[in-house]
């Protein structure tokens, strides 16, 4: 059912907007369309699987739009999430689906040969714990993939005043800007789990952009940037226990 115009607006941030929205998340045109771009461009940073069994982790899988990806470079998928409906979704496109907060993963250390978390770090309370997770179920020498929006005064008025107002950017409410991450920060906690980030901005192509707006084209490509001030994504290996002794 599509969300009814005349219903109460939910506070920022609330989980409920997405199942508020349930409707929408596989529709190339629809209020999630920036989410399937973001996972094209997520799915650039993963490597091909190494093996038969290799394993990715989807934290804040949603209705896994990361599956199609996921799928084609040889992986199974394991999405985390905390809404049942979203997950519901992603089982239905072949997503093994977890009901999970983020900072409390029920899967055990280190099996994970990647380890996703799109488009979700600006929406947990906690950081440190949600990164400490990700980062456990990691293998050593497996890859680590995040995009997020940046603790800036630029990201607050393009994810917030802007975004909120452009078809198939983000939806209203959906994001709390207290919650935008600290980039130093994050590679912060990163490396005190081993996994020492690279960070590169993102953005979505002007003419694709201007093609979606105008109803001629049903994806947009998302280019790097040189700023990371407001979408970013972050990427890195993590460490053996070795590679780290040799590096302290």
């Amino acid at each position: 059912m599509a969300l009814s115009r005349a219903a109460a607006p939910r506070p920022r941030n609330d989980p409920g907007q997405y199942d508020d929205l349930a409707d929408q998340w596989w529709r190339p045109d629809g209020a999630f369309a920036m989410l399937h771009w973001l996972a094209a461009a997520r799915a650039g940073l993963i490597p091909p699987a190494g093996h038969p069994d290799a394993l990715l982790v989807d934290l804040g899988c949603g209705a896994g739009l990361l599956a199609p990806h996921a799928a084609r470079l040889g992986y199974r998928h394991v999405g985390v999430d905390i809404g049942c409906t979203a997950l519901a979704l992603a089982r239905e496109h072949g997503v093994l689906p977890v009901r999970a907060d983020a900072a409390r993963v029920p899967l055990p250390d280190a099996v994970a040969d990647v380890v996703c978390a799109g488009e979700i770090l600006e929406h947990v309370p906690d950081l440190p714990g949600t990164v400490a997770e990700a980062c456990r179920v990691l293998r050593p020498g497996g890859t680590l993939v995040i995009d997020t929006i940046a603790a800036t005064r630029r990201a607050r008025l393009v994810a917030v005043q802007i975004a909120e107002r452009v078809p198939g950017a983000a939806p209203r409410g959906i994001h709390d800007p207290a919650l935008f991450v600290d980039r130093a920060q994050l590679a912060a906690e990163c490396a005190r789990h081993g996994v020492r980030l690279t960070l590169r901005g993102l953005r979505p192509s002007l003419l694709g952009m201007a093609g979606f707006l105008a109803r001629r084209r049903p994806a947009v490509r998302m280019l790097p940037s040189r700023s990371t001030a407001v979408l970013f994504q972050a990427y890195g290996t993590k460490a053996d226990r070795t590679e780290e002794r040799e590096g302290s």
